[in-house]
């Protein structure tokens, strides 16, 4: 036996269960940015809001592209940090912007 029992279908679960956890709070990170910026209409809280969206959608598509898709794990992996690089550097232009 091995000492590391794999346990694939607990993990898949657990995995399940924080990514959903991320879409919500990411969700909701980016509903009070976007209402912070329709409030304000300063243009550095749309891009946060924006930034904020682009991560939150990155960090849940490697997912949903495997197992709704059939995408490759490490194509929807990849796909998955390009989300989340273009929505960093969405963020820190934000910051940047007058």
């Amino acid at each position: 036996m091995s000492p590391h029992p794999s346990g694939t279908a607990e993990t898949a679960l657990a995995l399940a269960i924080v990514k959903t956890l991320v879409l919500v709070v990411g969700s909701v990170i980016t509903f009070f940015a976007f209402k912070a910026y329709r409030r304000t209409r300063q243009r550095a809280l749309g891009y946060l809001a924006a930034g904020f969206g682009i991560v939150t959608l990155g960090l849940v598509l490697a997912g949903m592209l495997y197992e709704v898709l059939g995408v490759p794990l490490p194509m929807g992996v990849l796909l998955e940090s390009l989300l989340v690089l273009i929505g960093f550097l969405v963020i820190a232009y934000s910051l940047y912007v007058q």
